[in-house]
């Protein structure tokens, strides 16, 4: 078991965010240095990046994850506002919260790593190292979240649910495990207005401008079934660093969860 103080804390933080009250659950640590801080993608929760307390070499870093609104154990009392943008406004909200204010590590996955970017972009100054895990950044990227514009219904459950079993069946590795537990880490009435904003701004956002723009060591990871995405060359051409993650698609937390955590560690050790 990890020190006392290496040991990973849960706490409930209530925010109003837009004049939406919100009660986050988030999961710290205290330490040293930068803090790094994570956010999930859709249909996960924090403790996706529990792990990080197994990581040796970051065993004095500060740490910040918490469950999105509308997602995990956190509540929101408007789950309709729950857009990407709104999650980059609640990102800026928690680090204020937590005394964030100063320079910080960014990790983010999928819709966290859309989020982390946005964020990054609105401080440039402050963010230090982003890692961006098969975050969106071009049309290419919406295979969940044109679902919204493919197979749309009008009742948010029903939706969810053929969400869902689309996903159980994909041939991507690791998306039925996913799949299983959608349903309990996300409100059903969050995700189209989630959705709707990924592709919106994966279309209209110029995206991969904003990351090659950003003065912080980057990194893409992204999983070894999804290596011919086209922008790959451009990202590796302005020398955002490209790892690929073996055996592995868009969840390399449950597909590859050691080589996901190797490349962290080492891009931030070799960043500090």
């Amino acid at each position: 078991m990890p020190p006392a103080h290496q040991r990973l804390h849960q706490t409930r933080v209530q925010l109003t965010v837009h004049r939406v009250d919100l009660t986050l659950s988030t999961m710290t640590r205290n330490g040293y240095g930068r803090p790094i801080v994570f956010l999930h993608g859709f249909g996960s929760t924090k403790e996706d990046y529990a792990d990080v307390i197994h990581q040796a070499a970051l065993s004095d870093r500060p740490i910040l994850a918490y469950d999105a609104p509308g997602c995990g154990a956190s509540e929101c009392s408007d789950l309709s506002a729950i857009d990407i943008p709104f999650l980059v406004d609640v990102a800026d909200a928690t680090l204020g919260a937590f005394g964030i204010n100063d320079q910080f590590d960014l990790v983010g996955h999928s819709m966290g790593g859309l989020t982390a970017l946005l964020l990054a972009d609105r401080y440039p100054e402050r963010v230090t190292a982003l890692i961006d895990i098969e975050g969106n950044l071009a049309p290419e990227d919406c295979f969940l979240s044109r679902q919204v514009l493919a197979h749309p219904h009008d009742d948010p459950d029903v939706f969810l649910q053929q969400f869902i079993d689309r996903i159980w069946g994909s041939r991507y590795a690791g998306s039925a495990l996913y799949a299983a537990s959608v349903a309990h880490k996300v409100r059903a009435g969050a995700v189209a207005p989630i959705f709707t904003s990924m592709v919106q701004l994966s279309y209209r956002g110029d995206l991969l401008a904003k990351l090659l723009a950003l003065p912080a060591r980057t990194m893409l990871m992204y999983g070894e079934q999804n290596n011919s995405l086209s922008y790959l060359p451009t990202l590796r051409t302005n020398g955002v660093y490209l790892a690929e993650i073996p055996s592995c698609g868009h969840f390399p937390m449950y597909s590859n969860a050691t080589a996901m955590w190797n490349h962290i560690t080492d891009f931030l050790c070799a960043h500090r």
